[in-house]
């Protein structure tokens, strides 16, 4: 059974009009968006379902089946089912797309770190958001008046999210096509400071040069060039999905620069329809 202090280590990313987990369960998860359901993998959701296949296929329109560990494709359920699609959050916009990935170009969980952003950032404020996909948390950030640097090394990522800012009404996003560690310790060395920072990085990958990336060789380094980038009051938010790092390394990464009184770690969930709970990563937010 679990423990009241596990429970409290929890965050929740809840659902809104757009968007629903609506079941979860024998390694695939049930998702709503928008008037669009899809059915995709995930490792975490390793409990029984809470309705049977045959009702999740009743109510799909695409499901993802893997064909290798990072690609696959997806299977068509109901005919006429659009492969692109737009969905919104508040007055934001985002537009949806089936990738080979198995993403759609939204994380869901990170609707916790909206709402923190939507309190925490005023008019006139930086921000900075590294490894900033498809720029959710940019454009949350914008729509509070902020100035933000949006930082991601694939073009095809940059792009999306300008049609997202298109589609939102916004403007004026600064847009960085560049290795988001390399610009954060560059932007140390030239002085710059920033009211929030936002990082959201991979687990792992390859960069522009083919270069490996492991999160658990670099999250120190991640860590201490957010802290020298901070202007006194700053916040930092840190997802991580690696399974190489869990909470508690997490908090040991940030101990060096952040009192404990200053810094929280928290796992991110999602709760299911039908009663489940589904793990989406752990996360770090810190006050210099």
């Amino acid at each position: 059974m679990e423990t009241v202090a596990a429970k409290a280590q929890r965050e929740y990313g809840l659902p809104w009009p757009d968007y629903e987990l609506l079941d979860a369960g024998d390694g695939k998860k049930l998702e709503r968006w928008g008037t669009i359901i899809t059915i995709r993998p995930d490792l975490q959701a390793h409990y029984k379902p809470g309705l049977l296949y045959s009702q999740w296929l009743e109510m799909a329109h695409w499901e993802f089946e893997e064909q290798s560990s990072i690609q696959g494709r997806w299977k068509n359920i109901k005919a006429h089912s659009p492969e692109e699609w737009t969905i919104t959050y508040g007055k934001l916009n985002f537009g949806l797309k089936l990738t080979k990935f198995k993403h759609v170009g939204l994380f869901p969980e990170q609707q916790a770190n909206w709402r923190f952003i939507q309190e925490q950032v005023f008019p006139g404020q930086k921000i900075l958001n590294l490894f900033a996909y498809t720029g959710a948390a940019s454009l949350v950030a914008r729509a509070n008046g902020a100035e933000v640097v949006h930082v991601d090394s694939v073009k095809q990522m940059l792009t999306w999210a300008n049609n997202n800012r298109e589609r939102s009404s916004l403007s004026d996003i600064k847009w960085v096509l560049e290795d988001a560690l390399k610009f954060a310790q560059r932007e140390l060395k030239r002085g710059n400071k920033y009211d929030g920072i936002i990082m959201d990085p991979p687990a792992w990958g390859l960069g522009a040069k083919g270069e490996k990336w492991k999160l658990e060789n670099h999250l120190s380094s991640l860590i201490e060039t957010a802290h020298g980038l901070m202007n006194p009051k700053a916040f930092l938010i840190l997802n991580t999905y690696s399974p190489k790092v869990a909470l508690a390394d997490l908090a040991k990464s940030a101990e060096p620069y952040f009192p404990a009184n200053q810094m929280r770690t928290k796992q991110l969930w999602i709760p299911t329809k039908t009663g489940k709970e589904l793990f989406c990563g752990n996360l770090l937010r810190a006050i210099r």
